[in-house]
């Protein structure tokens, strides 16, 4: 498993003034249940794709407060004598459930749900949202963009650009999860074992006296994994016409040409050109590389527009998630329950008002496999072909679930006393079942535009407990 060695001071300051207040009033050690969700689908899509709980499993089982990290506290002077021998023999011993990584998840449902004495449970909530938020989106933008790729590749590639070193390794990871199979980081292929693909970049070509030149010295030292980047000077009058004369030496000498890059221009055109030249010489093996600023949309279109593209580099605007509804996942971490009671954020608009105690989620399979829709519902709760769901947003709105479904579980217990009990399957394999959870979500779920909206219900048991408790709470202001 991968270790990324986080400190427990990875934190923000309030979730360590709360537990030496709970440790302070005696309340440390009751008994509490956490959900990490989030509010809003991304990126004005229709789901989202877990990821980061291997990462997040390993940070819990390590987590320690180190004699260095006890003395800085303590110069701080806002903590007392109490908290910090408290703090100094301090491990984690929570129960955590999640679904698996590549999951498709959706809006309110949680991601993980931690159970365990309040104290720790609270310390580790700025660490979890750091972890799952960044993977989770990053992943999502992932799958958005493999699914518009089509049977061409996609390569990662966005470390120059990245959030930082550490924010470069994550996305790496989980663009892997997300459907991306290989990257251009070399860390992220050491510590991951993600395939590693590179060519080279325009300063290649610039040192030498002319373009041909560059080509042939680098065909000369990588002649088996040579594939040249051609848009240096003009694509098609100059780079085309070179990588055609070093792919046909390569081929007098026992060697194939891999392929080439295209970095600017217009990238449809510009591939559909290179194709008709590499196969009219008779290279139809020869690939065609494509990069510069691209994201789902624009991969979309040069799609659309009959590109001949192999393989996509997709640096930037993956790395850092950019575009509509990016940026930031904005998952949240709310306590469900105290000891034996349920809890409930209340809020004016119901929207944002969570769910209470402890749940499950269930996701309704229909005769064909496909996914129907999600409910959410008390842990101990059991729900049936017909019954009745609630909008949670709108409770007003109900339906009855189809009579001839099943449901599957999503969430398995995968932490025990702070001890992992369920391995994380490899990248590859999270990315396979992701690929499939794809293909099971209804149609229109995957477009880009105006998506089919995914439904998540809750059931009759949430639906009553909450009504009750915002019942109560409502007496107070009376």
């Amino acid at each position: 498993m991968y270790d990324p060695g986080y400190s427990p001071l990875l934190t923000d300051l309030y979730e360590l003034t709360m537990m030496a207040g709970y440790h302070e009033k005696g309340m440390h050690e009751k008994n509490a249940v956490f959900d990490l969700f989030f509010r809003k689908n991304p990126f004005e899509g229709s789901y989202a794709v877990f990821a980061g709980l291997e990462p997040a499993l390993a940070y819990l089982s390590r987590l320690r407060f180190s004699a260095a990290d006890i003395n800085y506290l303590a110069g701080l002077g806002i903590f007392k004598k109490s908290f910090l021998d408290y703090l100094a023999v301090f491990r984690f011993r929570c129960r955590v459930s999640a679904p698996p990584e590549g999951t498709v998840m959706f809006a309110n449902e949680p991601l993980m749900t931690v159970e365990g004495k309040l104290a720790e449970a609270q310390l580790v909530e700025t660490a979890l949202l750091n972890l799952i938020n960044f993977q989770t989106l990053v992943a999502t933008k992932a799958a958005r963009i493999t699914s518009v790729a089509g049977k061409a590749e996609v390569l990662e590639f966005g470390l120059r650009r990245a959030h930082g070193p550490d924010g470069g390794l994550g996305a790496a990871r989980a663009a892997c999860v997300g459907g991306v199979r290989s990257t251009s980081n070399v860390w992220a292929g050491q510590v991951f074992g993600i395939p590693v693909r590179g060519t080279h970049a325009h300063s290649w070509i610039m040192s030498f006296a002319d373009e041909l030149s560059a080509f042939r010295a680098y065909a000369d030292c990588f002649p088996d994994s040579c594939i040249l980047l051609i848009d240096t000077y003009d694509t098609l009058r100059s780079g085309l016409p070179n990588a055609l004369t070093v792919a046909r030496e390569l081929r007098d000498k026992g060697h194939d040409i891999v392929g080439v890059r295209l970095d600017s221009g217009d990238l449809a055109y510009l591939s559909k050109k290179v194709r008709e030249a590499f196969d009219r010489e008779g290279f139809p093996k020869a690939r065609i590389v494509a990069s510069s600023e691209l994201d789902e949309f624009i991969i979309d279109s040069i799609g659309n527009e009959g590109g001949k593209v192999d393989v996509y580099g997709v640096g930037t605007r993956l790395a850092t998630c950019a575009g509509e509804g990016g940026g930031a996942l904005g998952g949240v971490y709310k306590l469900v329950r105290v000891d034996d009671e349920p809890k409930l954020k209340v809020t004016s608009d119901l929207a944002k008002a969570t769910l209470p105690d402890r749940k499950k989620v269930l996701r309704v399979i229909d005769p064909q496999g496909n996914f129907d829709m999600d409910v959410l519902c008390l842990a101990e709760e059991t729900v049936a072909p017909g019954d009745v769901v609630y909008n949670p947003a709108a409770p007003e709105e109900k339906k009855r679930l189809p009579a001839a479904c099943r449901f599957a579980e999503l969430h398995r217990l995968v932490m025990d006393n702070g001890e992992i009990i369920r391995p994380c399957p490899s990248l590859a394999e999270s990315a396979d079942y992701c690929r499939k959870q794809l293909q099971k979500l209804p149609e229109g779920s995957l477009r880009l535009t105006n998506p089919h909206r995914y439904k998540v219900a809750m059931s009759r048991g949430i639906h009553d407990l909450r009504s009750r408790l915002i019942a109560a709470y409502e007496r107070f202001f009376v």
